[in-house]
């Protein structure tokens, strides 16, 4: 029976890596990026008796598995087991083990093929390297996770999240959630388990009792900028949804007995607008543009908060880079054809983030004393041109054909122009001088990380 191992030596007890498996959604937060992955429904955690059903796509096809826990040994052992599934068998073994100055953390899985030797001779070599992609993901996010949570001062927290369905809000929940704090969801419609709390903000309701004693609030909710063209009704649930939740939201929580400490309320470096080669901190005036006046309003709206003395810090973020979603997720068909593109000129500038580097500066607002806009972007920006040679790179694929501006106005519209043609060379001033260390700022060693390519240095 094939085996797969990979095991990493930690600087931290075995007891701190066991109880961060052992916290809900780590298994979200151990899921890469680029696997088409999503929980049905689960029973229970990782001790015996759990029970997990997933659903997840490979070129296409759909297949599900149900895995059951066992083996459960406090701080030393579990292991998940499939029930059903694409493999006849597939027995996941974790182990942690201490040493002297830190553990071992080890992953083994035993699994055998479907159809038997026939599916062994043609599946072998890409079990095999989508194994090896996925644990060197997985080891690599608990070491620095691991490692931000040793240098924050913080107690574990009980944190209230908006827009927590969404891309940004469910990647933040899990990391947060791994981190030890105690996640709530505020929920569209009835609350369908504990832990969520439901609201209607463009109806203005929500019980505020249900929002007392929560120490901080994080809002994501909002109409997506991604999907679908920008005609005038899109672009007024755009701005309507983002302005009057915020606004709601904040007044709800200004009225509150206990209110929160801190108010983390989105927004986007869209808030420049397009302005060429200036280096924008987070001083610069507002834009001009449809992007730059929803930014603007967005901000505004969550003023009643601060009023009453709640710390508000309006995250600016950039073009987060993730396959699963916004940018990257639109460039990658395109590239892996071989079809990878400059846009126009190639010369306007991307102010980008790594996924986890945006989840390792939310902890970071959460627990400081900054406030009002903070621009959570690389050090790094990069000229389109230069996004698409390297991504062209990582992919091994050629990038060299010019996209014309007017081909991007034609499918893309207003859209294309402000998201694709804008020229935003935003710095994430606020973060450096608070001496935030950024995990994956050079853009190369981003898009490896998210794509599961092999690091730098190391032979493909």
């Amino acid at each position: 029976m094939p085996i797969f191992e990979r095991a990493t030596r930690l600087p931290f007890p075995a007891e701190e890596v066991f109880a961060w498996h052992d916290r809900p959604l780590a298994l979200e937060r151990l899921t890469p990026p680029w696997e088409d992955f999503r929980i049905e429904e689960r029973i229970g955690g990782i001790r015996d008796g759990g029970e997990v059903w997933i659903r997840q796509k490979f070129r296409g096809v759909s297949v599900r598995w149900h895995s059951r826990h066992h083996s459960y040994l406090a701080n030393r052992r579990f292991v998940d087991e499939a029930v059903s599934g694409p493999f006849p068998s597939w027995v996941h073994t974790h182990t942690f083990e201490s040493q002297p100055g830190g553990s071992v953390y080890r992953d083994r899985i035993e699994y055998a093929f479907p159809l038997g030797r026939l599916g062994e001779a043609f599946l072998r070599g890409t079990v095999r390297r989508r194994l090896e992609r996925a644990f060197r993901y997985r080891h690599e996010t608990v070491r620095e996770d691991l490692a931000r949570e040793a240098s924050s001062k913080a107690k574990p927290r009980r944190i209230l999240i908006s827009g927590a369905s969404g891309f940004l809000g469910s990647n933040l929940a899990a990391f947060l959630s791994t981190g030890g704090h105690d996640i709530h969801r505020l929920v569209r419609g009835r609350a369908a388990s504990p832990g969520q709390v439901p609201w209607d903000p463009m109806a203005g309701k929500i019980d505020p009792a249900a929002l007392e004693g929560f120490d901080a609030v994080v809002h994501f909710s909002g109409e997506s900028f991604e999907r679908g063209r920008w005609t005038a009704a899109k672009k007024a649930r755009i701005l309507t949804s983002r302005e009057t939740s915020t606004r709601f939201l904040a007044r709800t929580l200004a009225g509150l007995r206990k209110p929160p400490a801190v108010l983390l309320s989105a927004s986007a470096v869209g808030f420049y607008g397009n302005r060429g080669e200036e280096v924008l901190t987070e001083t610069a005036a507002a834009g001009t543009g449809f992007l730059a006046e929803v930014c603007r309003r967005w901000e505004a709206a969550a003023e009643p908060a601060g009023s009453i003395g709640i710390r508000v810090v309006h995250p600016r973020i950039g073009v987060v880079l993730s396959p699963a979603s916004g940018y990257l997720r639109r460039l990658l068909p395109y590239f892996r054809l071989g079809l990878g593109m400059r846009v126009a000129s190639g010369n306007q500038w991307i102010s980008w983030v790594a996924l986890d580097d945006l989840l390792y500066a939310m902890q970071l607002l959460l627990e400081s004393s900054l406030s009002g806009p903070v621009n959570v972007t690389s050090p790094n920006p990069t000229r389109n041109a230069d996004l698409a040679r390297t991504l062209g790179r990582v992919l091994h694929r050629p990038a060299g054909l010019p996209a014309p501006a007017s081909l991007v106005g034609a499918l893309f519209g207003e859209k294309g122009r402000e998201a694709l043609l804008s020229s935003t060379r935003a710095v994430p001033a606020k973060l450096l001088a608070a001496e935030f260390r950024f995990s994956w700022a050079p853009l190369e060693d981003a898009l490896r990380r998210c794509l599961g390519a092999e690091p730098r240095g190391k032979a493909l």
